[in-house]
């Protein structure tokens, strides 16, 4: 028998979910043969087999949650190595110590009919609050059943509430706001940039982009990652972009490599394979991470002006709001104009304001030539 284990999928991911498997026990399965679907950050993985040979058995099913390094496949055969984990072989459990005084031992409630574990008192609650035991996950010694997810099993029915578990993007964007919630100083300038003069079929996505190499050049600061660990700065000569893009099933991020050295129509065809690759869910790992800045088009829904969230390593993110008509003076007299609103969050861990505001400077004149 062999091991597969579930490799480094990069990103800095601790884990994955599984989406599908494409073998079973008993198949028989050659080197870089797909085994199984998994869904990391905003992505869905298909991850190959290490070598030839019959499958003996599976580790987990769809839906689950796997830590990096973890079992995944038994292979039959003589070879009894571990393959597959790039993050490398987890280390044998140690025997424990020897104490000299008696362990204490844990007295666990013991299970009922359908084995459901919990205590006289906790199921006589339950009765009174009309919860069904076997529908309760313990959170007690051993899976027991305590009084507060006795509690919180009859808040959720009362409620009436669908109760989700966060899967795939939805659970990656919780995780990376914690991190960022945890991380990050934030602080954010508005501003606006008058854009009348704008033709009606204008690529604003592209003009943004543009505007942010512009800005980028002028105020290196802010196409930046941050280590905080190390307390190093990166400063990147070019712009990966990243672009924002809401599905019903949460936010991806895809880069827009190398803004600065692309034409305009390179652009759009960028931006347009990149959206059909978000709505077929086929985007390569590899294009959802390496952002150095990002973009959130949120106007193209709704809002004028947002206290963004940061992403580390990432120390800035600009987002443009909803345009409207504003009057301006021209020639003394009021003229509605055409009003884009902008606003840029920045990590004030290693952007100061100035920078900042230098920054959104050259934004709007780039976006008012």
């Amino acid at each position: 028998m062999s091991t597969f284990r579930l490799p480094d999928l990069g990103e800095g991911l601790q884990d994955a979910e599984i989406v599908s498997w494409h073998v079973a026990p008993g198949d028989h399965v050659v080197a870089d043969q797909p085994l199984l679907a998994v869904e990391t950050a905003k992505a869905v993985v298909e991850i190959p087999s290490p070598q030839s040979g019959i499958i003996a058995q599976l580790h987990g099913e769809a839906g689950d949650v796997v830590p990096i390094g973890a079992p995944l496949v038994e292979f039959g055969g003589e070879d009894r190595a571990d393959r597959g984990a790039v993050v490398g072989e987890l280390p044998a459990a140690k025997p424990a110590r020897k104490s000299a005084e008696p362990a204490q031992k844990t007295v666990l409630a013991k299970p009922v009919s359908g084995g459901v574990k919990a205590v006289p008192a906790v199921r006589a609650q339950a009765r009174k609050l009309g919860v069904d035991l076997a529908q309760v996950s313990g959170t007690g010694p051993g899976g027991a059943i305590t009084s507060d997810d006795v509690r919180k099993a009859a808040e959720k029915e009362a409620s009436g509430a669908r109760i989700e578990r966060l899967r795939g993007v939805r659970r990656a964007m919780a995780q990376n706001m914690v991190r960022s919630g945890a991380e990050v100083v934030p602080a954010t300038v508005n501003d606006e940039a008058d854009v009348d003069h704008w033709g009606d079929h204008e690529d604003a996505t592209v003009r943004l982009a543009r505007a942010i190499t512009e800005a980028c050049t002028a105020e290196p600061a802010l196409n930046a990652w941050y280590d905080g660990a190390a307390s190093e700065r990166w400063l990147h000569a070019k712009l990966d972009l990243g672009i924002a893009m809401d599905t019903p099933d949460g936010l991806f991020v895809p880069t827009l490599r190398d803004v600065g050295g692309r034409d305009d129509d390179d652009l759009r065809r960028g931006l347009e394979a990149m959206k059909r690759d978000v709505r077929a869910r086929s985007v390569p790992p590899e294009e959802l991470r390496g952002q150095t800045f990002t973009l959130s088009n949120f106007g193209m829904i709704g809002g004028r002006h947002v206290s963004l969230v940061i992403v580390p390593p990432q120390v800035a993110i600009l987002g443009a709001g909803r345009f409207y008509q504003r009057y301006v003076p021209v020639d003394g007299k009021p003229q509605a104009h055409r009003m884009m609103p902008l606003s840029l969050t920045f990590d004030h861990r290693v952007v100061a304001g100035a920078e900042a505001a230098r920054f959104m400077a050259a934004v709007v004149a780039s976006l008012e030539r």
